[in-house]
């Protein structure tokens, strides 16, 4: 691939970010070519040695912050018109009313999602105090020459150990894909406030 193949390639896959990010990541894959090509390197080595322009743009947009994406697509890139304003202010109770909705929606699921990682975290330290209760209770029965109680919390001890062990794993795999979720859901929200430019 030529690098002006790539560069267009790049622009087309960020079109839908704001312009100053777009001219900017350009501008700094179109010198890191050329300083490739500078040390002796051959135009296609230099452009496929940078990586696949779907990671790249893919990476682009995972590190631009969500907050400048918001301000950017709520400024107004033209003045709006005085029909244009009334209309916003007479539909306000309706679209302002929904997007409080939709915010206090996706909110719930995502503090949900949590809820559920942190609760498998509290089972796994309840396993974990009833391991140390249960010997340590075995501990005071054993001296108090009631042989069968030890034993028995002794085993109830060692059961809620191995549960624990168990647990450990599930809260952490829970946890880790939790956290994935969480990062394509930002993604999502993201993807929902690029817009579209011509650059």
């Amino acid at each position: 691939m030529s690098k002006q193949e790539f560069i267009e390639q790049l622009r087309k896959g960020l079109a839908d970010l704001p312009r100053e990010d777009i001219k900017e990541r350009l501008t700094f894959y179109s010198e890191m070519i050329d300083d490739r090509m500078e040390e002796g390197i051959t135009e296609e080595d230099a452009v496929s040695r940078i990586g696949p322009v779907d990671t790249i743009i893919s990476q682009i947009k995972a590190d631009i912050p969500p907050a400048k994406l918001v301000r950017e697509s709520i400024t107004p890139k033209k003045q709006l018109k005085t029909w244009e304003i009334i209309l916003l202010v007479l539909g306000s109770p309706i679209w302002l009313s929904l997007l409080i909705a939709a915010f206090a929606v996706i909110l719930s699921l995502y503090i949900s999602l949590w809820s559920v990682v942190i609760s498998l975290w509290a089972v796994f330290s309840s396993l974990i105090g009833c391991a140390f209760s249960g010997v340590i209770a075995g501990i005071i029965f054993a001296c108090s020459n009631n042989v069968l109680s030890a034993i028995a919390m002794h085993a109830a001890g060692i059961i809620c150990a191995g549960l624990s062990i168990f647990m450990f794993y599930g809260c952490k795999a829970a946890t880790k894909g939790t956290l994935i979720l969480a990062k394509k859901f930002v993604a999502c929200i993201k993807n929902c406030f690029h817009k579209k430019e011509n650059v």
